[in-house]
């Protein structure tokens, strides 16, 4: 089992964990030939929270080299602590704020006392031309076969509506707001642009508005002849979500800059997160769920993605869009154990 690669992208690998990192103190990373998956699925998480990120290796490695008797793909748990840690010294030299300037910042699969480590090795030089290495070693464990077998990406229902929402961070400072008043948030839009967030109990009902936002259109070819039906445009389709679960996704703002909303009327709220510029050519996938849908409501994991994505190239979205995405799911709240055996 052999793994290396060089980081070219320290600031987008670390924001991302930051990101993941909010979910779950310890996740899995799984490394195949063209893709890196960050994976948080935890049954202790706030309404069985789960994040799936799935990103290009192009878009943050190069040089980048794997080999296992398992299709050449490597498996791994690892505390998002300790790897943000060795991140954020990488980050901190690719930008000046050290003693030295990286050159380069490599990330390998090794052993030290008998224990698997993620090593970073950076490399650089100091002003006065004094070549640096400076080592992080992160513990990881290397999932067996069978372990990873049982990960498993939850289904995913197809969406009514799409919409561009506003800047995460203005959104989240309603939602937080909010928050002390409630445990549910409901969350409606329309066709027209057109979205409320809004909490509703025995003793206040509060509701914020915005308008004219962008419905950004899907590729025609990947419609039916059912999606392509009519709709009033001054519809509203509505979910009810955790609170909590929303704010914990707003914290992503660190990485968003464009985040487009698919609501599944009465049964999930779906966010696509963009990162990055409009240049770059590389997307990621992520997700969290809840598990609150009848069985028979779902299609299968990529249903979702085959019938939103990708975005028609001539939809104004395209002008801010970027290369990674990560799609987000919140499930309609309630119980539906029963479903479950």
């Amino acid at each position: 089992m052999r793994f290396r690669a060089t980081i070219e992208s320290v600031s987008i690998f670390y924001k991302i964990t930051q990101s993941v990192e909010k979910f779950q103190k310890r996740f899995i990373i799984k490394f195949t030939p063209e893709t890196m998956h960050i994976i948080c699925n935890h049954e202790a998480n706030e309404g069985g929270t789960q994040v799936w990120s799935q990103i290009k290796v192009e878009s943050i490695f190069a040089d980048y080299r794997i080999q296992s008797n398992a299709d050449n793909e490597i498996t791994l748990a690892i505390s998002s602590e300790a790897l943000l840690g060795a991140l954020r010294s990488a980050s901190a030299s690719s930008t000046s704020s050290t003693a030295y300037q990286a050159e380069e910042i490599v990330m390998k699969l090794a052993k030290k006392n008998d224990r698997a480590v993620l090593k970073f090795e950076i490399i650089g030089t100091t002003s006065v031309g004094r070549r640096v290495k400076v080592t992080h070693d992160v513990l990881v464990d290397v999932l067996k076969p069978h372990e990873v077998a049982r990960l498993i990406e939850p289904l995913c229902p197809e969406p009514d509506l799409h919409i561009l929402l506003p800047p995460l961070q203005k959104v989240r400072t309603v939602v937080e707001r909010l928050r002390p008043m409630s445990d549910t948030l409901t969350f409606r839009a329309n066709n027209s642009g057109k979205l409320h967030i809004s909490i509703s109990t025995e003793t206040v009902r509060v509701q914020t508005e915005w308008k004219n936002l962008t419905n950004p259109h899907l590729n025609e070819r990947e419609r039916n002849d059912e999606e392509q039906a009519v709709v009033d445009p001054e519809k509203l389709f509505t979910v009810h979500v955790s609170i909590r679960s929303f704010l914990k996704f707003l914290n992503s703002h660190v990485i968003s800059t464009t985040t487009i909303a698919c609501v599944c009327q009465n049964h999930c709220l779906i966010l696509y997160v963009y990162i990055g510029d409009a240049a770059d050519r590389y997307w990621s996938i992520y997700r969290i769920h809840t598990r609150t849908a009848k069985p028979d409501t779902l299609k299968s994991r990529w249903s979702c993605i085959s019938a939103q994505w990708p975005i028609d190239p001539n939809s104004a979205i395209l002008a801010t869009a970027v290369g990674f995405h990560h799609i987000t799911t919140l499930y309609e709240r309630g119980s539906l154990d029963d479903y479950y055996d």
